[in-house]
């Protein structure tokens, strides 16, 4: 019997633990490689600190979308110097809470489901010409890596 529910718990996990596309263009949450900037996965080096989110290449302008079933928690301006890509999003849900950047929301409250148009990226290329555009996706919690639930 403890096993069973183990299993169970175990399944569900794993079933439950696969965010949707990000951005239309890239249905495999494709990570952005190397550029003159450096890398997108998490961990990578950046300078003397450390990339605390992962880049999932995604083009200027795209649709982007709810990875999972929450809500819209509030805006975020994660560079704090209002340039052309100062904005995002906070998502809680699913057992999730992940920022998102840089776009600009349709909204910045309310339920959102998997899979919902909630907004666009905005023009990476005018502020870094050059690096792959992309959307940063970072756990509220930057010890965790969102890697796995891509």
């Amino acid at each position: 019997m403890l096993r069973g529910l183990i299993l169970f718990i175990l399944f569900t996990q794993v079933m439950a633990g696969r965010w949707g596309q990000l951005c239309d263009g890239n249905p495999t949450n494709r990570v952005r490689g190397k550029d003159r900037y450096g890398r997108g996965e998490y961990g990578a080096p950046r300078g003397r600190r450390t990339h605390l989110g992962v880049d999932v290449i995604c083009s200027d302008g795209s649709i982007v979308h709810a990875p999972f079933t929450g809500r819209m928690v509030r805006q975020l301006n994660p560079f704090g110097n209002n340039n052309a890509i100062d904005n995002g999003a906070m998502l809680e849900g699913s057992g999730y809470c992940v920022k998102m950047f840089p776009i600009t929301a349709q909204r910045y409250t309310g339920s959102v489901t998997k899979g919902e148009v909630i907004g666009r990226l905005l023009n990476i290329q005018d502020v870094y010409p050059g690096m792959i555009s992309h959307v940063h996706i970072q756990m509220c919690d930057t010890s965790i890596n969102p890697t796995p639930y891509l």
